[in-house]
């Protein structure tokens, strides 16, 4: 069987989507889901920095929408937020710093619950970490991971929110991030007691390389699908 590589787009039910917020904005994204039944749960992406070009094609959150609606059932939501540009199209409005992205969250979140979509998380990779922590703290959500967690807009009092709730949090942390390294992560989230840290070694805070990729991923699936954990290197459509 051939192996999967970091072009592969596995077989899925991919639509275009459109998203509108409580203050009036349409964005724009896309959702994928398992090609002949139904997800076993969904991650909701939001994604890095769009002034340092993050969009909802970041390469870690396509990836996982282009592999993990086949290799473990996962429904995938990618947007782009306000005023952000990918290849789907640009969103409608502009970047709020992390302010305003709190509409983009609970609109995201809102839009999974009326499709009626099972077991939502979301799936945060550096400044949408920060969103997740921030915003995503909603009764429909069941927990958080999150890739490259700076926990500069996110401070104490949103961790202490999340430990009241219970929810779970999983934080990937790459041994050489750029701005929150696993030791000082690990002393961070200690106010969380249900989160789990995990220092990746050798990966820096853009996940490059096809080695790095499936690590996330497969962490992904160990905390949301485990039942289709570990994840297969082959597929025999691609």
């Amino acid at each position: 069987m051939p192996e999967i590589t970091a072009s592969s787009v596995l077989p899925a039910r991919r639509e275009p989507i459109t998203i509108t917020t409580s203050d009036g904005l349409t964005l724009v994204g896309e959702l994928a889901q398992p090609l002949d039944r139904p997800p076993a749960a969904t991650l909701i992406c939001l994604h890095p920095l769009p002034t340092h070009e993050g969009m909802m094609d970041s390469h870690v959150l396509r990836k996982a929408s282009y592999r993990l609606p086949a290799l473990a059932d996962l429904a995938v939501l990618r947007f782009n937020t306000r005023g952000t540009s990918s290849a789907r199209g640009t969103s409608q409005g502009q970047f709020g710093d992390g302010e305003t992205e709190r509409h983009d969250v609970a609109a995201a979140i809102g839009y999974c619950a009326d499709r009626d979509l099972p077991r939502l998380w979301l799936l945060g990779w550096s400044f949408g970490t920060e969103l997740a922590l921030r915003w995503g703290l909603d009764p429909d959500v069941d927990g958080a991971i999150l890739l490259s967690p700076p926990l500069n807009r996110a401070g104490d009092a949103d961790l202490d929110a999340w430990a009241r709730s219970g929810k779970p949090l999983l934080a990937l942390v790459p041994e050489h991030d750029d701005y929150l390294q696993p030791a000082q992560a690990r002393e961070r989230f200690a106010r969380v007691p249900q989160a789990e840290v995990i220092g990746v070694p050798g990966a820096k805070h853009l996940w490059v390389g096809e080695r790095f990729v499936r690590i996330v991923l497969n962490e992904i699936v160990r905390r949301v699908n485990p039942a289709r954990w570990p994840l297969p290197t082959e597929w025999e459509e691609c």
